[in-house]
């Protein structure tokens, strides 16, 4: 079963614990993260981003982020993240 969230427009400080607790109530089901409306980026966002995607393949489960906003992208080629999607970037 797969499920889809919708990330909110400021992924920073304030928004990192609602986000892991929104992540991790999904956990054990493949899940893409919607990042449509993603207007700002913290490091503390991307850090939970980060852990779920490595959770998740430790689980074997995929976690994809999709619908990425210009700003998302933006913001997380400026952390020099690796790429979110890829096989074993996280590894």
């Amino acid at each position: 079963m797969s499920e889809t969230l919708l990330l909110p427009a400021q992924l920073d400080l304030k928004a990192a614990e609602t986000l892991k607790a929104d992540i991790l109530v999904r956990r054990c089901k493949d899940l893409t993260l919607d990042g449509s409306a993603v207007e700002r980026l913290g490091g503390l966002g991307l850090q939970v981003l980060l852990a779920a995607r490595k959770t998740w393949a430790a689980d074997g489960l995929n976690l994809r982020l999709g619908f990425v906003s210009e700003a998302l992208a933006e913001q997380w080629a400026a952390f020099g993240a690796p790429d979110f999607n890829a096989e074993g970037a996280l590894a």
